[in-house]
């Protein structure tokens, strides 16, 4: 026989030999999905650089023959004014039809060839207070524009919306869009797995978690990934290919965002909620009414048009910051107490903070000191997959615990009051079922005392396997008659009983007489059974105090009655 501690070791080196065949197979599989993609990039990607002998002018500065890679200036206000001007080249090699690509920052775009306004967004906007939003701008640039002079005047609709420029390009129209996605092509992937399995689980969790609260959990996981999915699509301009204009793009990046740390705080109450610290509670409540406070305020102000949500971007920034150590911190101490589970979420927290740390340094840098040596796009969104993966496994480890828990202990109840024989409920059981009847005051019931005849006889005769075998016999009759029309349990011995939730006497008495035919069969399929049981009953409407004690010995008492009667049938 094998031990249990050989095969717990045996079940977790398969799992080890999966896990690490899984990691292996990703670790081949993906670097020739991507070569895939990215297979013709240096063809497609071809275009026209526009980043030199730029003359622009910010409000009253003027700067020439300004290179956009190196140039950085204050961050600009709101209501800020700039122009960019220089001369296009005569010469557009390998392309074909022209698209100008040109990434925004909370500015509205005029864009003029030789003092003719070619393209405008986002005036109107500004004029009315509204946002305008960030990201890729593609503008049809024909042949015509050759050797011609360009103007972009951009107007500022946010405080700090930047402090240098990004490359502005001409592509082939045909490939501009594609060479953004295969730019973005890790976001792209990343988003759209969190996006379609977060969807996924809330549509299968969301009647769950109306059914029982320990689904509220996964339900939280589930909107967690939509939200980061969402960013993650917005923020790297992958949704741009749906032709959703620029702003709402931006508001979907945003509301994704400012949304998200809400599923993960209510995730991690019962963490808190487990170490019994009223300091650490308050904490929590307290983050998660600022976080409820600040979503409500800036989502409204933002609707209203008087604070924008690209506003407050360093505030949540600052948030964040607090949540990350907060619920890392509450993780270190559960490890005391802990569980091994708790090192997973410990884990994952780190890597979420290590992940959300390094988008936030190449934000800033990207933004105000320029390109950086930190090129890898969509690390927030690997830390969150990474960290989603662990939550589900740890929600999922503590289920089956909590299920094996819960089996195990209605497996005790079982035995305590189930009859190990005939797996009846027990004496036990019985009495405890008619004190409920008593208790709650239940009007309509029936008794029914049943006495195995013959079972001394049979076991002094036939040895007590026969005798088994009678009372298990018995147990199958009653079972078969009266199971779904109330209790049936064995009081001991030769002794068994039914409390019926009916208490119409023609309705007993049709069972009777079904319990009398079972009998009958029974004793046909098994040979020399010879199975007699003697029965007696009693209604609750026989008592005036309606008293299932009374009622019951009523019941005994007809059962009595109905065996002498066997045994003067038998004498004869």
């Amino acid at each position: 026989m094998i031990k249990p501690n050989r095969i717990f070791t045996i079940k977790n080196g398969l799992k080890t030999i999966w896990i690490i065949y899984a990691i292996f197979s990703i670790m081949i599989w993906l670097p020739k999905i991507d070569n895939l993609l990215k297979k013709d990039y240096a063809e497609i990607s071809k275009h026209i650089l526009l980043d030199d002998d730029w003359n622009i002018t910010i409000n009253d500065k003027f700067y020439q023959d300004v290179s956009l890679d190196d140039f950085q200036f204050t961050p600009v206000k709101k209501g800020d004014q700039i122009t960019m001007q220089r001369q296009l080249p005569g010469d557009w090699e390998n392309i074909i039809e022209g698209v100008l690509r040109l990434h925004i920052r909370q500015t509205s775009v005029n864009i003029y060839i030789d003092d003719e306004l070619i393209y405008e967004y986002g005036s109107d906007r500004v004029n009315q207070n509204k946002t305008v939003g960030s990201g890729f701008q593609f503008i049809n640039f024909p042949d015509k524009y050759k050797g011609k002079s360009i103007r972009i005047e951009l107007y500022v609709s946010e405080n700090n919306a930047l402090a240098r420029f990004d490359s502005i390009r001409i592509y082939d129209w045909k490939n501009a869009y594609r060479v953004l996605l295969t730019e973005n092509r890790l976001p792209m992937f990343l988003g759209s797995f969190l996006v379609i399995f977060g969807l996924s689980i809330v549509m299968i969790t969301t009647f769950a978690v109306l059914q029982s609260r320990k689904y509220i959990r996964i339900f939280c996981i589930s909107a967690f990934s939509i939200c980061m999915g969402l960013w993650t699509l917005a923020y790297y301009n992958v949704i741009l290919v749906y032709s959703i204009p620029l702003y709402s793009v931006s508001l979907i990046e945003y509301m994704a965002l400012y949304l998200s740390p809400l599923p993960l705080i209510i995730y991690m109450h019962k963490n808190v909620k487990n170490l019994k610290n009223k300091i650490l509670k308050t904490i929590y409540w307290i983050l998660f009414t600022v976080q409820m406070v600040f979503d409500v305020i800036i989502l409204t102000l933002h609707t209203k048009d008087i604070v924008h949500c690209a506003a407050v971007l360093k505030y949540f920034h600052i948030l964040i910051i607090c949540h990350l150590i907060y619920f890392t911190l509450i993780l270190i101490i559960s490890l005391k107490t802990s569980e091994r589970l708790n090192r997973f979420y410990l884990v994952g927290m780190l890597i979420i903070a290590g992940c959300t740390g390094y988008d936030l340094v190449t934000y800033y840098y990207n933004r105000y000191l320029g390109d950086t040596f930190l090129t890898l796009k969509g690390v927030s969104a690997i830390g969150v997959m990474i960290f989603i993966f662990i939550l589900i496994y740890t929600f999922y480890a503590n289920l089956t615990e909590k299920m094996m828990k819960e089996t195990e202990r209605n497996s005790l109840i079982k035995s305590a009051y189930t009859d190990d024989l005939t797996q009846l409920s027990n004496r036990r059981y019985c009495s405890e079922y008619m004190k409920k009847i008593q208790v709650e005051g239940i009007p309509e019931y029936t008794v029914v005392c049943f006495d195995l005849n013959n079972l001394k006889t049979t076991n002094d005769t036939y040895g007590h396997a026969k005798g088994d075998l009678l009372i298990q016999s018995a147990a199958d009759v009653l079972l078969e008659t009266f199971k779904g029309h109330g209790i049936v349990g064995r009081m001991g011995g030769d002794e068994f009983i039914a409390i019926l939730t009916d208490s119409y006497k023609e309705t007993i008495e049709v069972l009777i007489n079904k319990f009398i035919d079972n009998i009958g069969r029974k004793n046909q399929e098994i040979a020399d059974l010879n199975l007699s049981i003697s029965y007696g009953y009693a209604l609750s409407c026989e008592s005036e105090e309606k008293n299932i004690e009374k009622i019951y010995q009523i019941a005994d008492d007809r059962m009595y009655k109905n065996k002498r009667q066997y045994k003067k049938q038998k004498a004869k």
